[in-house]
């Protein structure tokens, strides 16, 4: 074997042991995994109609020192929320009852009734927060507004300052519909002595400086 065999070969037996892993390195020049992107859960608004049921709350009388109890029973209502985020959303809220005011273990002066047809709804503003995100599980509510009691019939009607706080579970139903589960209390602030449902006349002198009642709710709401 000639000189040139003998170079050729030391060549061929050098670049045999080279490590295979350093072409590799040298060849790729590959940058490293990027992270995945995380994405953000998406806002939430929707509708709900609710049926329920309201639960009693009354006046104190000023001339007898009784009490107006007004009737519990069935009530509806209505919501519109308005995403924020991912979690909280504003509330548009109004509530209603067909109640009466009922004189509770005396009877009025005369010339009022010892019962009185009275209308109490709730308009309120405010919003809610959902522990996980929205659209289903826990969450909590409040809102600030008015109470608008309405006779009917001859007498004047009242409009009172209130609030509401609550607690809620939603069940989804799907991607546009859910079920929502309620507990909302109520409190509306009134005079300490006032006259209550005038017409010429005031039919009730009431005494005390708050309203509270509470409703239990189911919802039917359409997401989007």
């Amino acid at each position: 074997m000639g000189r040139s065999g003998l170079v050729f070969g030391s060549l061929m037996l050098a670049a045999a042991a080279i490590p295979a892993g350093a072409f590799a390195q040298a060849g790729t020049g590959a940058a490293p995994p990027k992270e995945p992107a995380v994405v953000a859960a998406p806002k939430e608004s929707g509708v709900t109609v609710y049926a329920g049921y309201r639960f009693s709350g009354g006046f104190t009388d000023e001339t007898t020192g009784k009490t107006w109890a007004l009737t519990e029973g069935p009530s509806f209502a209505v919501a519109a929320d308005f995403a924020i985020d991912s979690k909280t959303q504003w509330e548009i809220f109004i509530s209603h009852r067909n109640s009466s005011l009922r004189a509770s273990g005396f009877s009025p002066v005369s010339p009022a009734p010892d019962k009185i047809s009275l209308g109490v709804t709730y308009y309120h503003l405010g919003g809610t927060y959902f522990v996980d995100n929205i659209g289903k599980g826990v969450y909590v509510m409040g809102g600030l507004g008015a109470t608008h009691f309405d006779p009917g019939a001859d007498l004047s009607s009242a409009l009172r300052f209130s609030l509401n706080l609550g607690v809620g579970y939603m069940i989804p139903l799907g991607q546009t519909l859910a079920v929502k589960l309620e507990g909302r209390g109520y409190v509306t602030l009134v005079n300490s002595s006032s006259a209550f449902l005038c017409s010429g006349g005031c039919v009730v002198q009431i005494k005390g400086e708050t309203l509270t009642q509470g409703e239990a709710m189911a919802g039917l709401v359409w997401r989007f």
